[in-house]
């Protein structure tokens, strides 16, 4: 079982440690909980609205698990302009309730958009350029 404390203590003396600590957290307990972020704060001499602030901005991060895999479509500019609007019905309605569907913005692959990424605790993190509709239901037929 992760354990806080060896996370915590291996990015201390680190210069801006929370980001990669928020990372590891997530990773090793599928979320970053209210008693993680007061943990995570008092280590780091930040208050817990810090953390909290932090977890809640960026996307990587949950504070509930949620055993589900997660396909993750961006709806940046440039993937917009690509058509990925056109994607997120389809993908919802292909997903159901046993894989979650998260909108994002930029994945980084705006030239070969729309772009999706599917994070999945077995395999890791994918990455898909150029997403169609048979792409897509590729994606979640996988998972």
């Amino acid at each position: 079982m992760p354990d806080l404390s060896a996370i915590l203590s291996r990015h201390m003396g680190v210069e801006g440690p929370l980001l990669p600590i928020l990372h590891d957290v997530q990773a090793a307990f599928g979320c970053v909980s209210a008693q993680a972020q007061e943990a995570i704060a008092q280590a780091l001499n930040l208050s817990r609205a810090e953390v909290h602030g932090v977890v809640s901005f960026y996307h990587d991060f949950t504070e509930q698990p949620d055993p589900r895999p997660c396909i993750q479509l961006c709806r940046a500019e440039a993937c917009q302009a690509r058509g990925v609007e056109a994607l997120v019905a389809q993908a919802e309605q292909l997903a159901g309730n046993t894989i979650r569907i998260q909108t994002v913005y930029c994945l980084g692959l705006c030239s070969v958009g729309p772009a999706a990424r599917v994070v999945n605790g077995l395999v890791g993190e994918q990455l898909q350029a150029r997403l169609d509709a048979d792409k897509l239901a590729q994606m979640v037929a996988s998972l």
